[in-house]
């Protein structure tokens, strides 16, 4: 069984490229219709997050009600990822040293995505 979140935004050709900004990777582009992209993937770290224009997936309201969990490596990527989403998005639960040794912040994107980021040491 394979887990794969899909985020739907208003404008997947622009969006796709903001989300491999903020998390790296490399986009796939799926489906096309014209010049817009309906469907892609951002491949990054063993992980794939799909990727759907609005057109195609016609969600029922903007963030639809879920989280993203994000596991993170390093410390520096957190931080980097904290506060890129911060920024254009909002802080819903300010970073904190969690009990699992490490820290854990929960984000929205600009695009009202839910994001639960973590990091544990080693």
């Amino acid at each position: 069984m394979i887990v794969q979140p899909i985020i739907a935004v208003d404008n997947c050709k622009d969006e796709i490229q903001y989300y491999q900004q903020v998390l790296g990777g490399e986009v796939v582009i799926l489906r096309r219709q014209g010049e817009d992209v309906l469907n892609a993937d951002l491949n990054f770290d063993g992980a794939t997050i799909k990727f759907s224009d609005v057109k195609a997936a016609k969600p029922a309201m903007r963030g639809d009600y879920v989280r993203v969990f994000l596991r993170i490596d390093t410390e520096e990527a957190f931080r980097r990822i904290y506060e890129e989403f911060g920024a254009s998005g909002s802080i819903h639960t300010e970073m904190y040293e969690a009990p699992f040794n490490g820290y854990l912040a929960i984000v929205s994107d600009r695009n009202g995505v839910s994001w639960v980021l973590s990091y544990y040491r080693e």
